[in-house]
């Protein structure tokens, strides 16, 4: 028996256009800018700058090379924390300024509204930070959608291709396994779950559908509820 829903949200709620033609291109563009204005006026960005150094061997007192480390990672689309962190910051600032919406594809926003009202738990596992996260519902095309969840989780649980980040949310949660349904597009992701437990849809909205896959398969939202109302 189902009772939570844990999202992704690339290719799944959103689209993947929306992320890598709209929010990278924005971060990459007024990274340096953001970089240079907050580093010693904001402690979350200093912090960060920290990490940045550590991890790529970059003098932290050369601001040119963290700057140019995170615009490789951008375009490498790096699963680094502290790069998804300041991204969050800096993607903030352009919903607040109307730089853009937030895309959520509108089946997505319909059956997560739905799903919530039915008394499900609704929580987003994705590899954008938390505050990211917030800011693509929060500010979505399809209005406020983060009443409807209950949580978020990013790569500080872990990555998102490893079992072991689902059983840390699974435990988190206070829930058994089978009692949660992840959604995702990536396969890699479903049998990492799978392999915690979890019971997993695979969302393909477009393209062809995969063959020979024992897991169900989704278009959208809606052939998802299909799958979760125990038909008579």
């Amino acid at each position: 028996m189902i009772r939570v829903i844990v999202t992704d949200i690339e290719g799944t709620t959103s689209s993947i256009a929306f992320v890598h033609e709209v929010l990278f291109p924005y971060a990459r563009e007024h990274m340096g800018e953001f970089v240079r204005e907050w580093q010693h006026e904001d402690a979350t960005v200093a912090e960060q700058l920290d990490v940045v150094a550590q991890v790529s061997g970059a003098d932290r007192d050369d601001v040119d090379a963290l700057i140019h480390t995170l615009d490789q990672w951008i375009d490498e689309d790096r699963k680094e924390t502290s790069l998804k962190t300041l991204q969050g910051m800096l993607w903030e600032q352009g919903y607040q300024h109307g730089a853009f919406d937030g895309h959520v594809y509108p089946d997505a926003a319909e059956y997560l509204r739905f799903w919530h009202d039915r008394g499900f738990r609704l929580y987003v596992y994705s590899s954008g930070s938390v505050k990211a996260q917030k800011l693509i519902f929060g500010f979505s095309s399809e209005g406020d959608l983060t009443p409807f969840f209950s949580g978020y989780f990013d790569t500080n649980v872990g990555g998102k291709k490893e079992s072991a980040s689902y059983r840390r949310i699974v435990d988190q949660l206070g829930v058994e396994p089978g009692t949660v349904l992840f959604l995702s597009d990536v396969e890699a992701e479903l049998e990492a779950a799978e392999a915690a437990g979890l019971q997993t849809c695979w969302l393909v909205r477009e393209g062809d559908l995969p063959e020979n896959t024992a897991r169900p398969v989704a278009r959208d939202f809606r052939e998802v509820d299909g799958l979760l109302v125990p038909h008579h």
